[in-house]
């Protein structure tokens, strides 16, 4: 087919759809309607006769056909993001953008930024703070720090453990010297339990300190992230459980402590990008900045 009669429009529908497995979603990405998305996957079928989609219930998936044209044409728009990026930034005073967990974010991230802009002030971070991780593409995030068990479920991008995450009961100095004692796991129960956005962490916790299953452990106030529970935990709302990473400035300055030094083994922090053999300076600057700073503070 010739280049000028390229469906340019349906291909980046395609794209979209494809990538995400979602119509809807596709949608929203592109800023125009479910049914555009659909009308231009139907052309492009038309033009290539061959289905592109399986249409199931509620979702769809690629066929052998679509699967093989979505691999070339995100390779291609991938570059062509990339090249245009190029030629339209290029300021003096760089400007990197991370996305990052908002846990990671608050509690980590933030009190130690300052150390970067002395070290690289001709480099300007911004900061996304977001749980959802980014697509790499229209000028988004150059990196992610993002929270997970297996990376593995992160398609198209290289991911490199930075820290280990292990949890641990914290509470203010304030709630533990006016609350009952605390001289064995169990005594927990007796406070009120912060959870983040299930309650499962608290029951593995209990668990693995050998505390027999409680009704307990399923009550108390549930926050989308964690940062707010650690900032109830610091108001003396309840007890939270701690990342000894994350939470690590808090316990060290005394706005919380650990009753037990019992500590769960609760997933990995994880520096995430396209390539990272292939980051732009600030971005390489940054990361190694990232490295030494989790390092210095015991990390591997």
């Amino acid at each position: 087919m010739k280049r000028g009669r390229l469906p340019l429009t349906a291909l980046r529908s395609f794209e979209a759809a494809g990538r995400l497995l979602s119509f809807s979603r596709a949608a929203e990405e592109l800023f125009v309607s479910q049914a555009a998305i659909s009308r231009q996957v139907r052309e492009l079928e038309e033009l290539t006769g061959k289905p592109l989609f399986e249409r199931l219930h509620r979702r769809v998936e690629l066929t052998d056909a679509g699967r093989k044209l979505l691999e070339q044409l995100t390779a291609s728009f991938d570059e062509i993001d990339r090249r245009l990026s190029e030629i339209m930034t290029a300021p003096v005073q760089s400007l990197l953008k991370v996305s990052v967990e908002p846990f990671f974010a608050a509690g980590w991230l933030l009190p130690r930024l300052v150390r970067f802009r002395e070290r690289r002030p001709d480099v300007d971070v911004l900061v996304d703070v977001n749980g959802r991780l980014t697509e790499f593409r229209n000028h988004d995030a150059e990196l992610a720090i993002r929270f997970s068990f297996a990376w593995t479920s992160w398609p198209r991008v290289q991911a490199e453990r930075l820290i280990d995450s292990t949890m641990v009961p914290v509470l203010s100095p304030s709630l533990l010297a006016s609350g009952p004692p605390l001289r064995q796991p169990a005594d927990l129960l007796r406070y009120t339990l912060l959870h983040d956005d299930n309650r499962n962490a608290w029951s593995r916790w209990f668990e693995s300190a050998g505390v027999a299953a409680d009704p307990g452990t399923q009550r108390g106030p549930m926050f989308p992230d964690g940062a707010l529970g650690v900032q109830a935990a610091i108001l003396g709302h309840g007890v939270v459980l701690g990342d000894m990473v994350v939470n690590s400035e808090d316990l060290r300055l005394g706005r919380l402590v650990k009753p037990f030094d019992l500590v769960m083994p609760y997933g990995a922090y994880w520096l995430v990008a396209p390539d990272l053999e292939a980051l732009t300076e600030p971005a390489r600057a940054f990361a190694d900045w990232l490295r030494k700073e989790i390092k210095a503070d015991g990390g591997d």
